[in-house]
């Protein structure tokens, strides 16, 4: 995976105008995703800084196997909050934010951050 940053769980990068996170894994719990992805943020990425506007956010999650009792608004809600401060200034900003689940080759959550206007 060309340009991502991040050796553990969670990775990321810059794709031109759009921000993209996978987090390898999955838990029922998600409040485990939060600081998680908060950490990753504090300790390893040195992408670009937060910006005023609008944001689009997609949030996929992939499972193998039954799909996970994770109430899917409950994950985006941690997901949001850990990209506070480096993603956008505030989840406020985001306009539109699509969250979905879908049978995939290997459990993980994937994130992709636009401007709205992109």
């Amino acid at each position: 995976m060309d340009g991502w940053i991040g050796a553990g769980r969670v990775r990321a990068r810059e794709d031109g105008r759009a921000l993209e996170i996978v987090v390898d894994g999955l838990t029922t719990q998600a409040k485990y995703y939060k600081p998680l992805i908060y950490e990753f943020f504090r300790k390893e990425w040195r992408g670009a800084r937060p910006a005023w506007g609008d944001y689009a956010v997609e949030i996929r999650m992939e499972y193998t196997g039954d799909p996970p009792w994770l109430d899917l608004d409950n994950l985006a809600k941690a997901i949001l909050d850990s990209l506070k401060g480096y993603a956008f200034h505030d989840d406020a900003q985001v306009q539109r934010l699509l969250v979905e689940r879908h049978a995939g080759e290997r459990e993980r959550i994937s994130v992709r951050i636009t401007p709205a206007s992109a």
